[in-house]
Formats: structure tokens, sequence, C-alpha cells
């Protein structure tokens, strides 16, 4: 058995993915059966969305592709798992031998596996956008300050240092200090941490960055006291 998961907006769309995954991705090979559901959030008839939640409903649908009461299991994991706007399809090839009522806890357990990791990958994506979102804050945030430390002068007439004023989140979620020079930085790459789906450490990587952005905020208030006229 093989499976496929896919973001889809309509049951129109999955009915698309499942022909194109029967037709061109298996079409040197064709699965005997090619059992498919799908669940998507789409705007109730009449509807505009201006309404807010409640003009949304959620529809599922399956296909047994000749394996009858597989497809409506598919759909029921899904429900269970919480996953909508996708489409899993379960390929099965015949190799010969009956399994019975046995195929049905197969297909079950390629659906649920093939959900955990659809689901990862959703909580995966709003990370890496959580946290591209914190860079641009952080980087605005720091060259904002080094403008501060780097041309304005304390009351006395001395150059006010821009030496441990920032904090540079570590890759585990801890902050060191760091100069608040402004330098040429490339913005992050977060391509390994995405494709391993490991959500514990972008979620630690999160909290180091709102660590980092509330310490040089804490140096920005400072840096502006220092600077304005008594």
């Amino acid at each position: 058995m093989s499976n496929l998961d896919s973001f889809i907006k309509s049951p129109d769309e999955a009915r698309k993915a499942v022909h194109h995954l029967k037709h061109v991705t298996h079409g040197s090979r064709p699965a005997t059966h090619e059992i498919a559901a799908w669940r998507c959030m789409v705007l109730k008839t009449g509807k505009t969305g201006l309404g807010g939640p409640d003009d949304f409903e959620v529809v599922g649908g399956f296909d047994d592709d000749g394996e009858k009461y597989a497809g409506n299991k598919v759909l029921k994991v899904m429900q269970a798992e919480g996953v909508i706007d996708a489409v899993v399809v379960v390929s099965r090839w015949y190799g010969g031998e009956m399994l019975g009522p046995a195929r049905f806890d197969h297909i079950e357990l390629c659906t649920r596996e093939v959900c955990r990791t659809f689901r990862l990958k959703d909580d995966m994506a709003t990370c890496i956008a959580t946290l591209t979102s914190l860079d641009d804050i952080l980087s605005s945030l720091r060259a904002e300050l080094a403008s501060l430390t780097s041309s304005k002068s304390t009351p006395d007439g001395s150059e006010l240092s821009n030496r441990g004023v920032g904090e540079q989140p570590t890759s585990e979620g801890g902050t060191s200090a760091v100069a608040a020079v402004p330098t040429k930085k490339t913005r992050p790459s977060y391509t390994a941490i995405e494709e391993s789906l490991d959500v514990a450490r972008a979620q630690r990587l999160i909290t180091a960055r709102e660590n980092s952005i509330k310490s040089v905020k804490q140096a920005l208030q400072k840096a502006r006291a220092q600077t304005t006229p008594a």
C-alpha cells in the first residue's frame, strides 16, 4: 500500500488530485484500488464569508474505487484526526493473497500515519511563517538600535557604546550578547528544520526570537532615555 496527502480547497480539487495520482503518478503501474477521501472547508450556499465562521462548513466525501466500505473508513480516520482541506489516497496493489477484514486495519493505519504527517507539515508551515515574521521585526529593531547608538551622544558628550545591547538567539533557544553594529545579514534559512518536521525545535526557536525581541526593545528604551536631552 502507499498513500498520498495533498492540500485542497474543494471536492473538485480533491477529485483532480486523485485522477492525477491514478493516471499519471501510477500510470505505468496501476494500483488495484485507489481508495480516496477528502475533507475541506467551503462557503455555505448563498454566503459570502463576511459573516464569519458561520458562513463556512466542512464537507467530505470518498471514493471506494471498488474496495467496498474502504473509502468511508479513510474518511472516518480523517475526521478523528481533525484533518481538513486535504485529500488522502490509499493505493492498494493486490499481491495474490486474500487478506480478508485485516485489509481494513492496514488501510486505516496508512491513513492515520499520513494524517499525522499532514498535521505536522501544517504546524511546521505555521512555525516557519511565525519565525519569518519575528526575524523581520528583530531586524528592524536592531537597525533602529544601531542607528541610535552610532549617531547619538550621551548628555556628557561621549558617544554611546553599541556593544552588548542586542541579543542573538542561539539555535536551541538561548541568547547571547552581541554588538548592535549594523551588519548585512542573510535571512536565516529554515529549510533543514522544515524538512525534519521537528515542530518542537521550531517552537524553541520562536521562543528564542521572542526573547531577543524583548531584549532589544529594552535596550532601545535605555538608548532613547540616554539620548533624550534633559
